[in-house]
């Protein structure tokens, strides 16, 4: 998919003021600072499209953008633990919970987990929660560039076998860095795989 347009819509902060439309949308959800809007923005080539912040939990709204004025990217508030805040992530969560859910213009969720740490206790159970909830998603490891070939293969199998007890031995998956661009094709290749294959099994009906 060739990106020709890369244009934000709105920030909302509830479920009634989400877009109506009827184009497929994809959204991007991980723990705060895991290279999310830098993704979306590495994705679209727009470099200021996403807003970045170092600082956790600074994305509260979710964020829409249209694509080739065809597809819809949502950019997910981070989760992140912090008792001091407990009240407003839960708000959060429980928002980004009915939004995934029930959105029926929703076609995948991308999880991003941080492959230069270990894997994290609330990514696990956001995997859990994805799959008990029948909720459609692939996984994105970030941050690539930010760690060797040794601590990755180590994170890899800490991770492999954290998803063999939840009974997943096997899931769609991307790598992602700052350095390769291959990957970007990838999910972009994928994102269309999942419009047609979609279309295909809707007219099939």
């Amino acid at each position: 998919m060739k990106i020709k347009s890369a244009e934000f819509i709105k920030s909302v902060a509830d479920i009634k003021q989400c877009p109506n439309t009827d184009l497929p949308e994809f959204a991007f959800f991980g723990r705060s600072n895991v290279w999310k809007s830098s993704l979306i923005n590495m994705l679209t080539q727009r470099k200021d499209l996403a807003k970045c912040s170092k600082i956790p939990w600074k994305t509260k709204l979710f964020n829409f953008f249209i694509i080739n004025n065809e597809r819809i990217i949502v950019d997910l508030p981070g989760y992140w633990y912090a008792k001091s805040w407990e009240k407003e992530r839960k708000n959060r969560l429980d928002f980004t919970q009915k939004f995934l859910n029930t959105r029926k213009t929703l076609k995948n969720t991308f999880l991003l987990i941080d492959w230069s740490i270990p894997p994290q206790k609330i990514d696990i159970e956001m995997i859990k929660c994805f799959i008990e909830e029948w909720i459609d998603f692939c996984i994105v490891f970030t941050k690539l560039d930010k760690c060797n070939q040794k601590e990755r293969n180590k994170n890899q199998k800490l991770f492999n076998g954290e998803m063999k007890k939840i009974w997943i031995n096997s899931y769609k998956n991307f790598s992602v860095d700052n350095i390769h661009w291959k990957w970007r094709e990838n999910i972009l290749s994928f994102i269309e795989w999942l419009i047609v294959d979609n279309n295909f099994l809707n007219n099939d009906k």
